[in-house]
């Protein structure tokens, strides 16, 4: 069974093998195309590989000890990390993100070889189009890369299951986003009363399901999961990924940058409407509140401004109302799992995991 660092390894050699035999294509076409291989690479040499290990532990729960080849859940674990490097990217451009894990974000990486190399034209437009098609790359590397591992299966159900689940993934995400943007803009002519239930419909769909619930539904499907095994994990995984977001929410408030790769406060310049945002407009004055509406997602914000948000939202009780809410997530995540008919093994590494990614400080 692979465990931690092994699981993460075994990910990464898949995703090297792919990446290596997709570059060569790029290379046989043009020496030019370079950079989209080196890129790609780049962007995909690390991470948390969280969406990898809830597949594979869906997988293994329902498999349960024995020797059964994993090549095609590490294939979809692999995958789902393409599809995670293909959202970064493009949720980069959205955001107008500069970095990424502490390094340059990929638009801004082209935008630099841009201006490295002497070309003509403008070098964020340059960067802004090519991370556009390094996106769209990786999303499409992503299907190919989910549809080797399921082509080994011998049950075509199983196959056809997990690629179903794969592409309402998609849907979702996507759905996530577009709500996301459109919150940033039409909030204001939203009822107030309305908020959380927005804020919490962006999280499910944005983050929640294919962070978390729809990686552990592609693994178990590949094992050919029962009808009341996939619906624990799933009633396991949505409570679980609502924390993740919200943790990560926290963090884009008040991390630390050397932690986070991201600047401090990032999420308040980027104007982004959260169950945080949500719950501190609840709970100011009136006055507070339109300070909190006139300051968030200004780009040009100070680092005091940032400073006076943090402090407001936080002495507010917002801070401590999510941490109830993330603690009540966990709880009933928890307590689905502990009683599930699943691998008693993957019942502990999924415990495991659900401390891991709401506890974290990254």
């Amino acid at each position: 069974m692979a465990h931690g660092t092994r699981l993460n390894d075994l990910v990464q050699d898949r995703i090297e093998e792919f990446l290596d035999d997709r570059g060569s294509i790029l290379h046989s076409i043009s020496p030019d195309l370079a950079p989209l291989d080196r890129f790609s690479k780049g962007f995909l040499s690390g991470g948390k590989r969280f969406r990898a290990r809830f597949c594979y532990w869906g997988w293994q729960a329902v498999t349960g000890p024995g020797d059964r080849d994993p090549y095609a859940v590490l294939s979809a674990a692999a995958a789902l990390e393409l599809f995670h490097a293909a959202a970064l990217v493009h949720d980069d451009l959205i955001d107008n993100s500069d970095t990424r894990r502490g390094a340059p974000a990929a638009h801004r990486r082209f935008e630099a070889l841009h201006g490295e190399s002497g070309w003509s034209g403008n070098g964020d437009d340059y960067g802004r189009a090519s991370a556009i098609l390094l996106g769209d790359l990786l999303l499409g590397w992503s299907d190919e890369l989910l549809d080797e591992g399921l082509q080994t299966l011998a049950d075509r159900g199983h196959a056809r299951a997990a690629r179903a689940e794969f592409m309402r993934m998609r849907t979702e995400v996507t759905a996530g986003q577009y709500l996301d943007i459109l919150e940033e803009r039409a909030w204001l002519t939203k009822p107030d009363a309305e908020q959380r239930l927005r804020a919490e419909r962006i999280i499910t769909y944005k983050s929640a399901k294919y962070s978390i619930e729809s990686p552990l539904a592609i693994g178990a499907t590949i094992a050919g999961a029962s009808a009341a095994q996939l619906a624990a994990l799933r009633e396991f995984g949505l409570p679980l990924g609502i924390a993740f977001q919200l943790r990560d929410d926290l963090l884009g408030v008040y991390g630390d940058p050397e932690v986070t790769g991201k600047p401090a406060g990032d999420d308040l310049r980027e104007g982004k409407r959260t169950m945080l945002v949500a719950i501190a407009r609840e709970r100011l004055a009136p006055g507070q509140r339109r300070l909190l509406d006139e300051l968030l997602g200004d780009p040009e914000l100070t680092a005091e401004q940032v400073r006076t948000l943090q402090r407001t939202i936080r002495d507010c009780g917002a801070v401590d109302e999510l941490e109830a809410i993330i603690a009540d997530e966990v709880d009933r995540a928890t307590r689905v799992l502990a009683d599930a008919a699943i691998d008693g093994e993957a019942r502990r590494a999924l415990s495991d995991l659900a401390t891991t990614v709401t506890k974290r400080a990254s």
